[in-house]
């Protein structure tokens, strides 16, 4: 009789499937890790705005809104479009605001007692002030 010293096909697909549920495990958890990332960057991009948007009102006596209007409104729909106006008009450049890398579109208004800004990727919401106040939803 031979004896082989390898390793039975049982075994080998034990390892297998032991490999496939840590990787299964792995990718959801670094899906969590990067879907916290990218709430955290339009966090601090909302915060960026909200600096450029109180120099805006030192130097020209208003906030921006990203509709182009100059009256008070009472909501915006974050869009690419609204994000690369706001990268145009607060920051010079379009493409300030990356929307692919933080998956989120920003919009902003003028509101009652100054400006609002929207952060969204169509699941969560994050809702910033001329305070500095920030709100999530969905998220």
């Amino acid at each position: 009789m031979t004896r082989s010293s390898g390793f039975t096909l049982i075994e080998l697909l034990v390892v297998v499937a032991i490999i496939g549920i840590l990787s299964a495990v792995g990718t959801v958890a670094y899906s969590g890790y990067v879907a916290g990332t990218q709430q955290k960057s339009a966090e601090s991009m909302l915060m960026t705005i909200g600096l450029a948007q109180t120099e805006e009102m030192s130097n020209y006596g208003s906030y921006y809104s990203s509709d182009g209007s100059e009256t008070v409104g009472t909501d915006c729909t974050p869009s690419e479009a609204t994000s690369g106006n706001i990268g145009s008009e607060l920051f010079g450049k379009a493409e300030y605001i990356d929307t692919e890398d933080i998956d989120y579109n920003f919009c902003t208004y003028i509101s009652a007692t100054g400006f609002t800004a929207i952060a969204s990727n169509g699941t969560c919401t994050i809702t910033t002030d001329e305070t500095g106040a920030t709100t999530t939803e969905g998220c």
